[in-house]
């Protein structure tokens, strides 16, 4: 079974990103995707939306 974790970031730049990516990478999640969500007549976006995945039965064994 696969567990997911979304990350809201109201604030987008490189830096947040990153900061996000490592952060939950270190903690044993998998990077999929992000998801921009963008304000009309802007360029850059308002909002990203950052996925990861996990193995829910890797979770249950760092549990044991």
């Amino acid at each position: 079974m696969v567990k997911y974790k979304v990350v809201e970031l109201s604030i987008v730049t490189d830096e947040s990103l990153e900061r996000t990516i490592n952060e939950w990478v270190s903690q044993g999640w998998l990077f999929e995707r992000i998801q921009f969500a963008m304000y009309e007549g802007s360029k850059r976006p308002g909002m990203a939306f950052v996925l990861f995945t996990q193995d829910a039965s890797d979770t249950a064994k760092k549990d044991k």
